[in-house]
């Protein structure tokens, strides 16, 4: 018996050890997801992290810094994915991203990308 549970951990410690694989995201959400962030770099708005406010195109250097660490853990299938995980909120300080565009009152990222990833899919003929 003891044997037994003996094998049956160290096949658990080799599988934990193991890397795992994941799928790589479909080429839609590749588009999608780059097409988000490229959107925000041309928007000329401003985007809020941890309190301090970036222009467009830190943010979108940030964002692909973020969506790289996600994908190399499989973690950003989807543009849907990305947004939740990476392009809503600080993992520092688990503080929401914010978009502010012109005049207009700042928005969470999270709604502005969600937003943006709609008028993308509505655009696509």
């Amino acid at each position: 018996m003891n044997a037994r549970i003996l094998v049956v951990a160290a096949l658990s410690a080799l599988l934990a050890a193991a890397p795992s694989a994941h799928a790589a995201p479909s080429a839609q959400a590749e588009r999608e997801t780059e097409q988000l962030i490229q959107a925000l770099g041309r928007s000329g708005c401003e985007f809020e992290r941890n309190g301090s406010w970036y222009g467009a195109a830190q943010a979108q250097e940030h964002l692909r810094k973020k969506l790289a660490y996600l994908r190399k853990r499989g973690l950003a299938d989807t543009a849907e994915l990305f947004i939740e995980r990476g392009a809503s909120q600080s993992s520092f300080s688990g503080q929401p991203y914010h978009v502010r565009c012109g005049g207009a009152a700042a928005t969470t990222s999270a709604a502005w990308l969600q937003a943006k990833l709609v008028q993308l899919r509505a655009a696509k003929p």
